[in-house]
């Protein structure tokens, strides 16, 4: 019968407490480097590269007033300006998001239906035909701070009617704020209601 080996196995010179001590050391190192050195590294070079998107990319009026973010939509009660698309959750930004209900959904048509109406008695001078879809429709976060440039094409009688600015005018407008496709080919034509709306309010004066 052969012989077992029965001697002892060596044990590694580190004790657990030695071991446990390494890991601690090592945890404290990466919440120093990941939870603080990085974020304020890496905010301190957004703030001085792009401060204004670090800031949140705030517009402010004429008199120096923050009064939005051009990323984060806004609904505006004033018939003279163009108008967002509709948001179902006010344009709240903690609450980002949809309904993400079917073409078919009950509460969808009938909200849409609600939108129509307010278009039409909004907008008389033009027909129903007319309407883009985006107007009376909810982005995928509620948030969407642009409209497409026909969206706000449609608008022109309406704020020129009120504004009494004339229509050529609003709608070179409406061109000069008009961004292109990301990279001339990612996203559509899209125009930023807010900033198109501060240009409108400084030609009229405000």
């Amino acid at each position: 019968m052969a012989n077992l080996n029965t001697q002892p196995v060596p044990r590694s010179g580190i004790s657990t407490a030695s071991y446990l001590l390494s890991i601690v050391r090592l945890a404290l190192i990466f919440i120093v480097l990941c939870g603080l050195v990085y974020p304020l590294v890496s905010t301190g070079l957004a703030q001085v590269l792009m401060p204004s998107q670090a800031g949140g990319s705030l517009l402010k009026d004429s008199g120096g007033k923050v009064i939005g973010s051009e990323l984060i939509g806004q609904q505006f009660t004033d018939a003279a300006l163009f108008q967002s698309r509709i948001s179902s959750i006010g344009y709240k930004a903690e609450a980002s998001g949809s309904n993400n209900y079917g073409p078919g959904n009950p509460d969808m048509l009938q909200r849409t239906a609600d939108a129509v109406k307010e278009w039409q008695a909004a907008n008389p001078q033009v027909p129903l035909s007319g309407l883009p879809v985006d107007l009376v429709t909810n982005s995928g976060s509620g948030l969407d701070p642009h409209i497409s440039p026909e969206g706000a094409m449609v608008q022109v009688p309406r704020v020129s009617s009120l504004t009494g600015i004339p229509a050529a005018e609003l709608e070179a407008l409406v061109n000069e704020y008009t961004e292109g496709r990301d990279l001339g080919i990612f996203g559509e034509k899209r125009v930023n209601v807010l900033k198109l709306n501060l240009a409108l309010m400084e030609r009229k004066g405000l």
